[in-house]
């Protein structure tokens, strides 16, 4: 069974930087796209970046130009750097990673899910 474990989480002011980790339990060429997400109590979840197995990486408006999502094959993690903080950052952050696969003839995805780290952001 796959096992995402996140890091990094925590208490950060606003205008400040965190970097969030995603450690795999397998190499992260098994997985087409990564991503990271978030939620807050009471909303969906949403997400904030994808970067696929061949480097393309997609962001959300809301996070587009300080966030940046990267994968470090070697180890095994994704990460999450996120600059220029606010309050409304503050949320559950999530990784997630798909893989696409076949079974006898038909194509499906599984879908892997880390527990999440705990992201402040308040003075």
């Amino acid at each position: 069974q796959v096992q995402l474990v996140e890091s990094g989480g925590g208490l950060v002011q606003p205008g400040g930087s965190l970097r969030l980790s995603c450690a795999a339990s397998e190499t992260l060429f098994s997985f087409n796209v990564m991503g990271w997400y978030r939620q807050v109590p009471g909303k969906e979840r949403d997400m904030l970046a994808t970067i696929e197995s061949g480097g393309n990486t997609n962001y959300a408006d809301a996070v587009k130009g300080r966030f940046t999502i990267s994968r470090d094959n070697i180890k095994k993690t994704m990460y999450l750097q996120m600059n220029s903080l606010k309050p409304e950052d503050t949320a559950v952050y999530s990784c997630n990673a798909v893989r696409v696969v076949k079974r006898n003839t038909i194509w499906s995805t599984d879908t892997y899910w880390g527990r999440g780290t705990q992201v402040t952001v308040s003075s």
